[in-house]
């Protein structure tokens, strides 16, 4: 069949006039030159080159092109400064302003109504001396034993509780005697509205003593002093209040204004008179907030949990906590996914004075942090944001500070020895603690100098950094695992481990003096996770473990680690293969075991068993 001549085709390439007419229409790109001009626009910190585009309803590409041809090469995403932005307005013929976003974290409330305030529960802290009585004080008003689970005695943290007295509640911050925790004690003293300064009576006036007192007097506060120990024989209250009336706190009984009361932490003599001198004077002292106010307050301590994730304990000081809030806290913002009360339960709001732990945070807060509740998510996101990268831009600027200074002392004074230090511990303050513990001491030419002090078991970044600045890692509270240990030996970095502060500054201090290790060492025999458990009546909990590194050796001692903290410290009181008796089992191999006085044992335990008492040459 013959085909047809493709007339369409050719139909198809004459012209036509209507075709011309529509395409005359479209505006062709050289007409980009008369786009109208944007009279003003403002702009933040740290804008790029497509977010100013879009403002000046420009190109991007038109931007760059006009810096390349000022010899500035940039692309798209590259941040402009302030000089270049006023450049590229003039050029385009725009007034820029510059906005610095406003921190609505630290606003206040303008104008306060007396009407909406309402009393609110007085919140105590509890200072002195290490060892004269605090925590067993707060013990026998709590009722509990909280004591008992301090190492040593010695309290390590923050703790915040809430008490009724006499149908009226009261929120006490129990807080560290010991100097090493000065910085926390002073956070304490900042957020409170009561201070108790407890003395033993056998001990009279001692080195902390005198600082909880200017703490206190710092932060404004009424003071009462409470005489601990009274139940001791022996005891000269006549040297104790001339050491106090020295401090500037007379005795009313010597016609002075600060009250004392007389106690016994350990009786319980003398307790109710306390307590109620604290509501007498809470109630000179006229303390109310608005509890229909968005919730404020500061962070008491913060911690990073393996299970929950970042975990704060903050006190509310105004308005109220609901659990859903999203918060601001420092350079962390969040929504609470869960607040739980000092007590352990959980709980839907907090009222101002509550003390509370919350879930939820995207990051772990600095202890003594200011928090404060947003209606957006988004406002809030961008607070925090703005805080971090001030906080970097600061370090930045700080760091290259410190170093130059560094160097121009080290060319003034000559060479100077420094101990380079990684602190690694389980909460915040105790970080914060220990930090500035160690860069206090000064032993000759030998300085100590904290190149990292974070939350959370030791990890092999911190063992690559300690290798690469030659540090010696500091372990508060926190235990390394298998993997971490041989990473540390094949790096060459020491790890030295506590859980009382005055030992780190003992043994850091006989070092500088030397610049020797000690002679003897802990010998970590061998690691094994628990994979399973089982309760036998009369024997108590068995651990089915498999050894993965070392060997545990039954009686050796050993310590249970969970999330990287040491729960328990003891001894392998049994040890077995199948049915039989060990003596040792290796690594690779699976066991039974009991340690001596802990049936608490969980699934995913490490049990490290150790020898302590090794003599190493040096």
């Amino acid at each position: 069949m013959p085909k047809k001549p493709a007339q369409k085709a050719n139909n198809s390439r004459r012209p036509n006039p209507a075709n011309n007419a529509r395409r005359n229409d479209i505006p062709r790109p050289m007409t980009r030159q008369k786009q109208e001009t944007v009279a003003a626009i403002s702009y933040e910190e740290g804008i790029t080159v497509h977010e100013l585009a879009e403002k000046l309803k420009r190109q991007s590409s038109d931007i760059i092109k006009l810096l390349f041809m000022l010899g500035k090469v940039v692309t798209i995403n590259s941040n402009l400064d302030d000089e270049t932005v006023q450049l590229i307005g003039m050029e385009y013929g725009t007034e820029v302003t510059k906005v610095v976003p406003v921190d609505e974290d630290s606003l206040e409330e303008d104008v306060i109504d007396d009407e909406v305030l309402v009393e609110r529960a007085p919140i105590v802290t509890i200072m002195g001396h290490v060892d004269h009585g605090k925590t067993t004080l707060l013990d026998t008003i709590r009722k509990t034993k909280v004591v008992e689970g301090e190492f040593g005695g010695i309290t390590q943290h923050i703790g915040a509780y809430q008490v009724n007295v006499a149908g009226r509640k009261v929120s006490f911050l129990d807080t560290p005697g010991h100097e090493a925790f000065t910085s926390m004690r002073a956070r304490g003293a900042k957020v409170t509205d009561i201070a108790i300064i407890v003395v033993a009576a056998d001990d009279g006036v001692m080195p902390q003593t005198k600082e909880a007192v200017d703490h206190a007097k710092a932060a404004g506060v009424p003071i009462i002093v409470a005489v601990n120990k009274i139940d001791k024989p022996g005891v000269n209250f006549d040297r104790l209040y001339n050491g106090m009336a020295d401090l500037g706190l007379t005795p009313e009984e010597w016609g002075g204004e600060t009250i004392f009361c007389k106690v016994s932490a350990k009786t319980g003599e003398g307790i109710q008179n306390l307590l109620e001198t604290i509501l007498v004077v809470a109630d000179v002292n006229d303390l109310k907030a608005n509890p229909n106010r968005t919730a404020s307050g500061t962070v008491i301590e913060a911690k990073l949990d393996k299970g929950r994730g970042p975990v704060a304990t903050v006190l509310v000081q105004n308005g109220t906590l609901h659990t859903g809030d999203i918060l601001v806290a420092g350079a962390c913002f969040g929504k609470i996914r869960r607040m739980v009360d000092d007590k352990g339960r959980e709980i839907k709001e907090a009222a101002p004075s509550t003390p509370v732990e919350i879930i939820g945070l995207s990051d772990v807060p600095v202890a003594g942090d200011i928090f404060k509740v947003f209606e957006s998510e988004r406002r809030a996101r961008e607070v925090a944001d703005h805080r971090a990268q001030t906080k970097i831009e600061n370090e930045r600027r700080s760091s290259a500070a410190v170093s130059l200074e560094d160097l121009s002392k080290r060319i003034e004074e000559g060479t100077i020895l420094e101990v380079q230090a990684i602190v690694k511990a389980d909460v915040q303050g105790s970080a914060e603690a220990v930090r500035q513990a160690l860069e206090r001491m000064e032993v000759g030419n030998v300085k100590v100098n904290v190149i990292r002090s974070t939350v959370g078991g030791i990890s092999e970044s911190d063992v690559m950094l300690a290798s690469a600045s030659k540090a010696l890692i500091i372990g508060f509270n926190v235990r390394p695992d298998a993997l971490i240990r041989k990473k540390a030996e094949e790096e060459g970095v020491e790890i030295r481990l506590y859980n009382i502060i005055y030992k780190v500054v003992e043994d850091i201090e006989a070092a500088m003096k030397g610049m020797l290790a000690p002679v003897y060492k802990e010998e970590i025999l061998g690691q094994a996770v628990v994979r399973q458990t089982f309760k036998v009546s009369k024997i108590g909990t068995i651990a089915g473990c498999m050894v993965n590194d070392g060997k545990l050796v039954r009686n050796a001692k050993c310590r249970i680690i969970r999330d990287g903290k040491v729960v328990y410290t003891s001894f392998i009181s049994s040890l077995k293969r199948f049915q039989n008796d060990a003596k040792e089992v290796a690594s690779g191999y699976e066991c039974g075991l009991t340690v001596e006085g802990f049936n608490d044992i969980k699934d995913g335990d490490l049990v490290e068993a150790y020898d302590d008492q090794v003599l190493v040459e040096v």
